[in-house]
């Protein structure tokens, strides 16, 4: 899966409405934020996997410290399941407003993505699907980037809505 050849750019160079091909780590992530709630234009397979692996180093790191913090289940020999300790509850917390941070960004960074493919935004929705949803989804995520893809940009006034 190769990307498309970009001239190497600094990140400030690449507008916000184009896919930057080749992007970094950092400039991933910052893209990321950038265009928080942005479902139009395309995000290329660098930008969509770096914040993945970021979200679940970060995801993985917060799971690690609930477990630490006491958030593993312990059973007496009654049978009784005791609760979780007030820092787990207080990590699980964390990971919820986070989960909820990332939502929207992460299910727009899909859309870009998934455009990028030249497939539309809509194609979120197979991941409902019970057992294969999901990893029908992750190889649409996978595909390379089409130019036909640009359709779905909106600095392309041929295809404005």
């Amino acid at each position: 899966m190769v990307e498309p050849k970009q001239s190497a750019a600094p990140a400030g160079d690449v507008p916000l409405s184009l896919p930057y091909y080749g992007a970094p780590i950092a400039v991933a992530v910052k893209r990321f934020f950038s265009k928080y709630a942005t479902f139009t234009g395309r995000a290329s397979l660098s930008e969509y996997w770096w914040w993945a692996l970021v979200n679940y180093v970060v995801l993985f790191v917060l799971g690690i410290l609930a477990l630490v913090a006491g958030g593993a289940p312990t059973v007496s020999a009654d049978g009784t399941v005791a609760p979780p300790s007030g820092g787990a509850i207080v990590v699980v917390l964390i990971i919820s407003v986070y989960g909820l941070a990332v939502l929207v960004p992460g299910l727009a960074l899909t859309a870009r993505r998934l455009h990028d493919g030249n497939f539309s935004a809509l194609f979120i929705l197979i991941a409902l699907v019970p057992f294969i949803g999901g990893l029908i989804l992750f190889v649409l995520t996978l595909m390379p980037s089409k130019p036909e893809g640009a359709r779905f940009d909106s600095a392309n006034p041929q295809y404005s809505y």
